[in-house]
């Protein structure tokens, strides 16, 4: 899913989600709900949270300062911190350097072609190239 450059990932987050389709190892049809989600600092709002809440999809999201102090001045009201599990946050490296590759393609990381569908064909080939470099067992 592709959006202007001006707009914030986040705003794509739950409609992502709504079209996402994992695929089984076997027979099956596709799965809906991941079991974790990992995201940066961005992604910590009250809204994205509570839409993995009530899928039952464990966040593993890091709370910005900002949130845990107005949490802390709050008090009790300001209720529980958020469930972290820092090994899990340290596989959200993968999908970082897996991006840093594809940007390493000039066309994918200037993002000239007017067109989605063009520009998604570019990832692809950029994907592949990638792919045939360092094949993955």
């Amino acid at each position: 899913m592709t959006s202007s450059g001006q707009r914030h990932d986040s705003l794509a987050f739950v409609p992502l989600m709504d079209r996402l389709a994992i695929s089984r190892r076997g027979r099956g049809r596709r799965r809906t709900r991941p079991g974790r989600v990992l995201g940066d600092k961005a992604y910590s709002s009250t809204a994205i949270r509570s839409h993995l809440r009530r899928r039952g999809i464990k966040a593993t999201i890091p709370e910005p300062s900002g949130q845990v102090r107005n949490r802390l001045r709050r008090g009790s009201a300001g209720g529980r911190p958020p469930a972290f599990d820092r090994a899990a946050y340290k596989e959200r490296n993968i999908a970082g350097r897996a991006f840093c590759q594809l940007r390493q393609h000039r066309a994918v990381a200037t993002r000239y072609d007017k067109r989605d569908f063009v520009w998604r064909g570019t990832v692809d080939v950029a994907s592949i190239r990638i792919w045939l470099r360092h094949p993955v067992p």
